[in-house]
């Protein structure tokens, strides 16, 4: 009779395959997931300070279009702002003294902030042209953050200050006035403002 003394029984010789497969799966991802663990974290490179001197963008826009003796006339104000000036400074005006964003206040350091004219003009410009945010950075001296901000800051406050004047249905009145004035102008049963650049004119 045999002995089975010289056989050695061992669990490994029995394990499922599909088994094996799976720790090896799991042992490579454990070993791509531990890779560096315990090394120092590379530091995040800090955005480089750059002095913009916004005190002369100011200085510029001021002189270039409200200084009692501007650069530009007041047509070429209508074009660029899309709006006649006194209605630019009408919502300056309105936003500065109501929306805390645009009221002008010192820094840690005790330097002025942007002022609510470089503010809206920024805004106002990249509605108008539909530039990219960093487009006004060279001329009214600030970031492409701040600039961006500056355009959802100028929304919410038109919508906040002006909703209930301008952002609201035609009343009866309103519709009969602006027929008025299309058909004056040629322009018969228009109730809206239309891109003329896509106008055939005869």
């Amino acid at each position: 009779m045999g002995s089975s003394s010289n056989h050695h029984f061992s669990i490994h010789d029995h394990r499922d395959p599909y088994d094996q497969e799976s720790d090896q799966a799991w042992n490579q991802i454990f070993e791509q997931a531990t890779v560096g663990y315990g090394q120092p974290r590379k530091e995040k490179k800090k955005k480089k300070y750059i002095e913009r001197n916004r005190e002369e963008g100011q200085e510029r826009l001021f002189k270039d279009y409200f200084a009692e003796d501007a650069t530009y006339p007041a047509y070429m104000f209508r074009r660029r702002f899309r709006m006649n000036k006194p209605l630019f400074e009408k919502i300056v005006d309105r936003l500065s003294t109501h929306i805390s964003y645009f009221k002008q206040r010192p820094d840690a350091t005790g330097r002025t902030s942007l002022t609510a004219l470089q503010k809206c003009t920024a805004a106002i410009r990249i509605l108008a042209y539909g530039c990219a945010a960093d487009k006004v950075d060279e001329y009214l001296r600030l970031s492409e953050t701040t600039a961006l901000l500056c355009v959802e800051k100028f929304v919410d406050g038109i919508i906040s200050l002006f909703g209930d004047d301008y952002l609201r249905r035609p009343t009866k009145d309103d519709l009969k006035r602006l027929l008025a004035v299309g058909e004056a102008r040629g322009f018969p049963g228009m109730i809206g403002s239309i891109d003329c650049m896509h106008w055939e004119w005869k």
